[in-house]
Protein backbone atom coordinates (compact mmCIF):
# COMPACT_ATOMS: atom_id res chain seq x y z
CA UNK A 1 0.00 0.00 0.00
CA UNK A 2 1.22 3.48 -0.68
CA UNK A 3 2.05 5.54 1.44
CA UNK A 4 4.27 8.92 2.23
CA UNK A 5 6.13 11.20 4.93
CA UNK A 6 4.49 14.88 5.75
CA UNK A 7 5.99 16.44 8.47
CA UNK A 8 7.08 12.97 9.95
CA UNK A 9 3.84 11.41 9.49
CA UNK A 10 2.76 8.29 7.58
CA UNK A 11 0.27 9.28 5.22
CA UNK A 12 -1.81 6.71 3.21
CA UNK A 13 -2.87 7.63 -0.30
CA UNK A 14 -4.30 5.42 -3.38
CA UNK A 15 -4.64 6.96 -6.80
CA UNK A 16 -6.17 5.53 -10.05
CA UNK A 17 -6.75 5.84 -13.21
CA UNK A 18 -5.90 8.51 -15.93
CA UNK A 19 -6.94 12.25 -16.98
CA UNK A 20 -7.93 15.68 -14.85
CA UNK A 21 -6.75 14.87 -11.54
CA UNK A 22 -9.75 14.44 -9.03
CA UNK A 23 -8.80 14.30 -5.55
CA UNK A 24 -10.91 13.25 -2.54
CA UNK A 25 -11.48 14.64 0.70
CA UNK A 26 -13.45 12.73 3.39
CA UNK A 27 -15.80 13.79 6.31
CA UNK A 28 -14.43 14.26 10.01
CA UNK A 29 -15.56 10.79 11.14
CA UNK A 30 -14.05 8.97 7.66
CA UNK A 31 -11.66 7.59 5.68
CA UNK A 32 -10.78 7.01 2.12
CA UNK A 33 -12.80 3.81 2.66
CA UNK A 34 -15.88 5.70 2.05
CA UNK A 35 -15.29 6.59 -1.54
CA UNK A 36 -15.19 2.31 -2.63
CA UNK A 37 -18.47 3.10 -4.44
CA UNK A 38 -17.76 6.48 -5.60
CA UNK A 39 -13.87 6.77 -6.66
CA UNK A 40 -14.28 3.70 -9.53
CA UNK A 41 -17.50 5.70 -11.81
CA UNK A 42 -14.79 8.51 -11.94
CA UNK A 43 -11.98 6.61 -13.48
CA UNK A 44 -14.36 5.10 -15.82
CA UNK A 45 -15.66 8.82 -16.61
CA UNK A 46 -12.05 9.53 -17.23
CA UNK A 47 -10.22 11.10 -14.56
CA UNK A 48 -7.38 10.10 -12.35
CA UNK A 49 -8.41 9.90 -8.74
CA UNK A 50 -6.39 10.72 -5.70
CA UNK A 51 -7.62 9.35 -2.41
CA UNK A 52 -6.07 10.22 0.92
CA UNK A 53 -6.32 9.38 5.03
CA UNK A 54 -5.66 12.80 6.69
CA UNK A 55 -3.35 12.14 9.81
CA UNK A 56 -5.21 10.57 12.23
CA UNK A 57 -7.81 8.80 10.01
CA UNK A 58 -8.07 5.41 8.44
CA UNK A 59 -4.41 3.97 7.42
CA UNK A 60 -2.57 6.99 7.80
CA UNK A 61 -0.44 7.23 11.63
CA UNK A 62 -1.38 9.88 13.83
CA UNK A 63 2.05 11.48 15.09
CA UNK A 64 2.50 12.31 18.41
CA UNK A 65 -0.02 14.82 20.26
CA UNK A 66 -2.47 14.38 18.12
CA UNK A 67 -5.54 14.78 20.42
CA UNK A 68 -3.55 18.36 21.17
CA UNK A 69 -3.24 19.15 16.64
CA UNK A 70 -6.84 17.87 16.20
CA UNK A 71 -8.36 21.09 18.66
CA UNK A 72 -5.57 23.41 17.94
CA UNK A 73 -6.03 26.42 15.68
CA UNK A 74 -3.75 25.33 13.25
CA UNK A 75 -5.50 22.06 12.60
CA UNK A 76 -7.66 23.46 9.11
CA UNK A 77 -3.46 24.86 8.05
CA UNK A 78 -2.24 21.71 8.63
CA UNK A 79 -4.29 19.93 6.30
CA UNK A 80 -3.53 22.23 3.55
CA UNK A 81 0.23 21.65 4.23
CA UNK A 82 -0.39 18.09 3.82
CA UNK A 83 -2.85 18.30 0.87
CA UNK A 84 -0.31 20.68 -0.90
CA UNK A 85 3.05 17.93 -0.49
CA UNK A 86 0.82 14.61 -1.27
CA UNK A 87 0.21 17.20 -4.55
CA UNK A 88 3.70 17.81 -5.06
CA UNK A 89 4.91 14.54 -4.65
CA UNK A 90 2.60 13.03 -7.02
CA UNK A 91 3.44 15.53 -9.56
CA UNK A 92 -0.26 16.63 -9.67
CA UNK A 93 -0.29 20.72 -10.88
CA UNK A 94 -3.83 20.90 -10.61
CA UNK A 95 -6.73 19.26 -9.77
CA UNK A 96 -10.83 19.38 -8.63
CA UNK A 97 -11.32 18.96 -5.05
CA UNK A 98 -14.22 17.26 -3.93
CA UNK A 99 -15.36 17.26 -0.66
CA UNK A 100 -17.25 15.53 1.57
CA UNK A 101 -19.31 17.83 4.86
CA UNK A 102 -15.71 18.76 6.46
CA UNK A 103 -13.33 18.13 3.40
CA UNK A 104 -15.59 20.23 1.86
CA UNK A 105 -14.26 22.76 3.91
CA UNK A 106 -10.45 21.99 3.32
CA UNK A 107 -11.52 21.94 -0.46
CA UNK A 108 -12.48 25.75 -0.09
CA UNK A 109 -9.60 26.79 1.86
CA UNK A 110 -7.30 25.30 -0.20
CA UNK A 111 -9.22 26.97 -3.24
CA UNK A 112 -8.47 30.07 -1.33
CA UNK A 113 -4.90 29.57 -0.60
CA UNK A 114 -3.77 28.24 -3.87
CA UNK A 115 -6.04 29.46 -6.23
CA UNK A 116 -4.24 28.02 -9.61
CA UNK A 117 -3.56 24.80 -8.46
CA UNK A 118 -7.61 24.27 -8.08
CA UNK A 119 -9.91 23.80 -11.23
CA UNK A 120 -13.11 23.45 -9.59
CA UNK A 121 -14.43 22.63 -6.04
CA UNK A 122 -17.26 20.40 -5.18
CA UNK A 123 -18.82 20.39 -1.82
CA UNK A 124 -20.96 17.65 -0.70
CA UNK A 125 -23.37 18.28 2.99
CA UNK A 126 -20.59 21.14 4.46
CA UNK A 127 -22.02 23.47 7.18
CA UNK A 128 -21.30 26.47 6.20
CA UNK A 129 -21.99 28.48 8.90
CA UNK A 130 -23.34 28.06 12.83
CA UNK A 131 -24.78 30.37 14.78
CA UNK A 132 -23.51 28.48 18.08
CA UNK A 133 -20.17 27.24 19.03
CA UNK A 134 -19.45 23.92 17.43
CA UNK A 135 -18.99 22.74 21.17
CA UNK A 136 -22.44 22.82 21.75
CA UNK A 137 -23.75 22.29 18.31
CA UNK A 138 -22.16 18.59 18.25
CA UNK A 139 -23.06 17.87 21.26
CA UNK A 140 -26.82 18.56 19.84
CA UNK A 141 -25.96 16.61 16.60
CA UNK A 142 -24.15 13.47 18.12
CA UNK A 143 -26.10 12.63 21.71
CA UNK A 144 -24.57 9.39 21.57
CA UNK A 145 -21.16 7.81 22.55
CA UNK A 146 -19.82 5.27 20.03
CA UNK A 147 -21.21 2.71 22.32
CA UNK A 148 -24.61 4.35 21.93
CA UNK A 149 -24.26 3.74 18.14
CA UNK A 150 -26.16 1.43 15.73
CA UNK A 151 -24.19 -2.07 15.29
CA UNK A 152 -24.09 -1.05 11.96
CA UNK A 153 -22.57 2.34 12.53
CA UNK A 154 -19.78 0.57 14.75
CA UNK A 155 -18.96 -1.63 11.98
CA UNK A 156 -18.22 1.01 9.76
CA UNK A 157 -16.47 3.50 10.93
CA UNK A 158 -13.71 0.30 13.21
CA UNK A 159 -13.50 -0.93 8.94
CA UNK A 160 -12.35 2.63 8.15
CA UNK A 161 -9.87 3.08 10.99
CA UNK A 162 -9.59 -0.05 13.18
CA UNK A 163 -11.94 -0.49 16.34
CA UNK A 164 -9.97 0.79 19.08
CA UNK A 165 -8.92 4.21 16.75
CA UNK A 166 -12.67 4.56 15.68
CA UNK A 167 -14.25 4.46 19.31
CA UNK A 168 -11.63 7.34 20.47
CA UNK A 169 -11.84 9.39 16.68
CA UNK A 170 -15.50 9.25 16.97
CA UNK A 171 -15.96 10.83 20.69
CA UNK A 172 -13.45 13.40 20.28
CA UNK A 173 -15.07 14.64 16.76
CA UNK A 174 -18.53 14.42 18.09
CA UNK A 175 -17.01 16.91 21.14
CA UNK A 176 -14.74 19.24 19.17
CA UNK A 177 -11.94 20.22 17.00
CA UNK A 178 -11.37 19.08 13.50
CA UNK A 179 -11.62 21.51 11.24
CA UNK A 180 -15.21 22.55 12.26
CA UNK A 181 -13.42 23.99 15.12
CA UNK A 182 -14.69 24.87 18.41
CA UNK A 183 -16.34 28.48 18.13
CA UNK A 184 -18.78 29.57 15.94
CA UNK A 185 -18.40 28.60 12.98
CA UNK A 186 -18.52 30.90 9.49
CA UNK A 187 -17.51 30.68 6.30
CA UNK A 188 -19.41 33.09 4.49
CA UNK A 189 -16.90 36.31 4.57
CA UNK A 190 -14.08 34.07 3.23
CA UNK A 191 -16.51 32.42 0.04
CA UNK A 192 -16.69 35.88 -1.67
CA UNK A 193 -13.13 35.29 -2.63
CA UNK A 194 -13.18 31.82 -3.93
CA UNK A 195 -12.29 32.73 -8.10
CA UNK A 196 -12.89 29.02 -8.84
CA UNK A 197 -16.68 27.10 -10.09
CA UNK A 198 -18.06 25.26 -7.39
CA UNK A 199 -20.88 22.82 -7.36
CA UNK A 200 -22.63 22.96 -4.05
CA UNK A 201 -24.34 19.52 -3.61
CA UNK A 202 -26.83 19.25 -0.38
CA UNK A 203 -29.76 16.69 0.77
CA UNK A 204 -33.38 17.95 1.47
CA UNK A 205 -33.40 15.70 4.86
CA UNK A 206 -29.92 15.76 6.69
CA UNK A 207 -29.78 15.22 10.10
CA UNK A 208 -27.49 17.42 10.55
CA UNK A 209 -27.32 20.45 8.38
CA UNK A 210 -30.81 22.38 7.13
CA UNK A 211 -30.88 22.72 3.64
CA UNK A 212 -30.52 26.77 3.86
CA UNK A 213 -26.43 26.32 4.61
CA UNK A 214 -26.50 24.69 0.67
CA UNK A 215 -28.13 28.26 -0.14
CA UNK A 216 -26.30 30.53 2.10
CA UNK A 217 -23.31 28.84 -0.06
CA UNK A 218 -24.85 29.55 -3.08
CA UNK A 219 -25.60 33.42 -2.45
CA UNK A 220 -22.21 33.73 -1.07
CA UNK A 221 -19.47 32.63 -3.89
CA UNK A 222 -19.12 33.97 -6.99
CA UNK A 223 -19.51 31.11 -9.46
CA UNK A 224 -21.40 28.44 -7.67
CA UNK A 225 -23.85 25.79 -8.62
CA UNK A 226 -26.70 24.31 -6.45
CA UNK A 227 -28.22 21.11 -6.67
CA UNK A 228 -30.16 19.60 -4.01
CA UNK A 229 -30.80 16.01 -3.78
CA UNK A 230 -34.81 15.14 -2.80
CA UNK A 231 -35.28 12.48 -0.05
CA UNK A 232 -31.66 11.95 0.65
CA UNK A 233 -30.08 12.15 4.36
CA UNK A 234 -26.51 13.78 4.99
CA UNK A 235 -24.10 11.33 3.88
CA UNK A 236 -25.35 12.13 -0.04
CA UNK A 237 -21.92 9.74 -1.90
CA UNK A 238 -23.72 6.55 0.23
CA UNK A 239 -27.44 7.35 0.24
CA UNK A 240 -27.73 8.54 -3.02
CA UNK A 241 -24.63 7.46 -5.25
CA UNK A 242 -26.06 7.14 -8.65
CA UNK A 243 -27.41 10.90 -8.39
CA UNK A 244 -24.35 11.66 -6.88
CA UNK A 245 -22.19 11.05 -9.55
CA UNK A 246 -24.77 12.47 -12.04
CA UNK A 247 -24.44 15.55 -10.74
CA UNK A 248 -20.36 15.34 -9.90
CA UNK A 249 -19.30 14.10 -13.26
CA UNK A 250 -21.49 16.40 -15.36
CA UNK A 251 -20.34 19.10 -13.38
CA UNK A 252 -16.96 17.71 -14.19
CA UNK A 253 -17.39 18.09 -17.51
CA UNK A 254 -19.12 21.17 -17.67
CA UNK A 255 -15.72 22.88 -16.83
CA UNK A 256 -14.20 21.14 -19.87
CA UNK A 257 -16.39 22.89 -22.19
CA UNK A 258 -17.22 26.07 -20.23
CA UNK A 259 -14.33 26.86 -17.77
CA UNK A 260 -14.60 30.41 -17.77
Amino acid sequence: MPYTTIEGVEIFYETRGQGDAVVLLHHGFGSSAMWRDIAPSLVRAGYRVLMYDRRGFGLSGAGQHFAEYYVSDTFREKCLLELERLLDRLGIEAAHLLGQCEGGVIALDYALLRPKRVKSVITSSTQCFSDIPMTELNRMMFPASFSGLKAETRAKLSAWHGEKRARTLYDRCRQYGGAYGQGVFDLRDMLTEVACKVLILYPDRSSLFAVEQGVAFYRHLQRSELAVLPGCGHNTYEQQPGEYLRQVIGFLQRQVHNPA
